[in-house]
């Protein structure tokens, strides 16, 4: 075999997610871009804040301005202004030593998960979940295992409770959510809290609760609470992709609750992992969001498209949860077969991602990060695949 062993369940899964985009691009080309409607990708296209330009020019402008190796943690003055900002919004005293600048939030849970995590311990998350999670737990050697959430896509911190073995070495969640738009109030996150301190003392090891957190601020009429509040061994990883749209220029950090059990320690082994990895963030786009700690994109642009995507399907029959925060909708299928489904609605040019996909069966995802014509063009197609079945 020309590859390891490992990877080839790794290389067939990414074939599938390369032929979805060979098979838009190929219906695109024959049927013009604007006759596709294309759901499938959650690539934010909200412009960035005018503020970002703005930084960019001053800093190119800059002649002190340096592209050399930073320090592997990333710069001293961007991880001062990173924790002085994280201070406010988790009311916690965080300082630079608790954070590391990161190449997004893939490599910031790339960090923090082999970080923490020794091969075959069990990473849990609640289902549906993030697609990718999947590979990161390989990356890291460990095993994901995952647990129901409730009617609501919300904790169901009873399932979690009797999910947790003596392999649990981390809790992952991801809020807002990414397929279902599900945000976690604070009564959760106190309840989460409180299960992995017991399973922490019932197992004799610690459980560290890590929170994904790319879309904080994307989020309608509903507070994201702070997971530093609700759980001492905690690590939130996050990016600027979405809330700065700068998905591709990969800038993010992590950052150790300094309550955690050796939170330097945790910190100091995530920053190894770093250097491992990608040696540092990239110097530009850390000096550029050090000056853009707040600052975030026009989230009502967002909800606008939610609330015409919602109101659309919702007058055709389809059944799904409003979304409470992130850019996505997780409708459940008319069909039991969600791929099936999902095939009838690419009859009608309309791109969407089986729910089977992100652990949810029987429910399809559709990312609004689109324009407002290509959610006004599409509900002739969704009314007309509703239907068929």
């Amino acid at each position: 075999m020309p590859i390891a062993n490992q990877m080839i369940k790794m290389v067939e899964g990414m074939e599938m997610v390369k032929k979805m985009f060979e098979e838009g691009a190929r219906l695109k080309a024959e049927h013009g871009p604007d006759k596709v409607f294309d759901f499938s990708l959650g690539n934010p296209d909200v412009p960035p804040p005018p503020e970002f330009k703005q930084v960019l020019k001053e800093l190119l402008a800059d002649e002190s301005l340096g592209h050399g190796y930073t320090p592997n943690t990333g710069y001293p003055h961007v991880r001062q202004a990173v924790a002085d900002y994280l201070s406010s919004v988790h009311d916690l005293k965080l300082t630079p030593d608790c954070i590391i600048m990161t190449v997004g939030a893939a490599g910031a849970l790339n960090d923090a998960l082999n970080a923490v995590i020794d091969p075959g311990e069990e990473i849990l998350v609640p289902a549906p979940y993030f697609i990718g999670y999947d590979h990161y737990a390989f990356i890291a050697r460990a095993t994901l295992k995952t647990v129901p959430t409730d009617g609501n896509f919300h904790l169901d911190t009873a399932a979690i409770a009797s999910a947790i073995t003596d392999k649990t070495r981390v809790m992952l969640i991801n809020s807002p959510n990414n397929p279902t738009g599900a945000v976690y109030s604070a009564a959760e996150l106190a309840v989460l809290g409180r299960v992995l301190d017991d399973a922490s003392q019932k197992f004799g090891r610690r459980i560290y609760l890590v929170a994904d957190e790319p879309y904080r601020k994307i989020a309608y009429d509903v507070e994201v609470p702070s997971v530093f509040q609700a759980y001492a061994n905690s690590i939130i990883v996050t990016s600027y992709s979405k809330e700065l749209s700068l998905a591709g220029e990969r800038i993010g950090f992590l950052a150790v609750n300094p309550k955690a059990e050796d939170a330097g320690l945790v910190a100091s082994a995530a920053a190894v992992i770093n250097t491992m990895l990608c040696v540092n963030a990239p110097s530009l786009l850390q000096q550029a969001v050090a000056r853009l700690q707040g600052i975030t994109v026009d989230v009502s642009i967002y909800r606008r498209r939610r609330d015409l995507l919602c109101q659309g399907l919702s007058e055709i029959g389809y059944d799904f949860h409003v979304p409470e925060g992130a850019f996505y909708l997780f409708p459940k299928s008319p069909l039991a077969d969600d791929v099936k489904f999902s095939g009838i609605l690419k009859e009608e040019l309309i791109l969407a991602v089986p729910g089977v996909g992100f652990g949810g069966p029987g429910y399809f995802r559709l990312s609004y990060a689109v324009p407002d014509s290509t959610i006004s063009g599409s509900l002739e197609g969704f009314k007309r695949a509703f239907e068929k079945v």
